[in-house]
């Protein structure tokens, strides 16, 4: 027995803020929302995914935003993403460099921190 692959990851959110997502998730970060299955809608949350990749954001009455666990992306154009997300308001923190990687933390509209990688050419 073992792992095989990853199918998605999964994030909090405080309840009724679902309307926020979009902006970052899909707008910026390029990932369509893609409606939840009927029986899984009632609990609120939702779902982005384009292929393979997939984020999906689950409703918790006791959120408490993911200041150290993190999903990390990678991404094109990372400078671009940076600018959109300052423009729009995002919090954006640089790091230490990683070898290979040009890399940021931003703030999700929930507070979540999600690492955005470039790879170096």
């Amino acid at each position: 027995m073992r792992l095989v692959a990853l199918d998605h990851v999964q994030l909090a959110m405080p309840p009724g803020r679902e309307a926020d997502a979009p902006a970052f998730y899909q707008h910026i970060l390029g990932l369509p929302e893609r409606p939840k299955p009927a029986h899984l809608a009632k609990r609120g949350g939702c779902w982005f995914e384009r292929g393979a990749l997939k984020l999906h954001l689950g409703v918790d009455k006791d959120f408490v935003p993911a200041r150290k666990a993190h999903p990390a992306f990678i991404v094109e154009e990372l400078p671009a993403i940076v600018a959109t997300l300052k423009d729009a308001g995002y919090r954006v923190v640089e790091d230490e460099p990683l070898a290979g990687y040009n890399r940021v933390y931003a703030d999700d509209p929930f507070g979540n921190r999600i690492e955005l990688m470039e790879p170096l050419k």
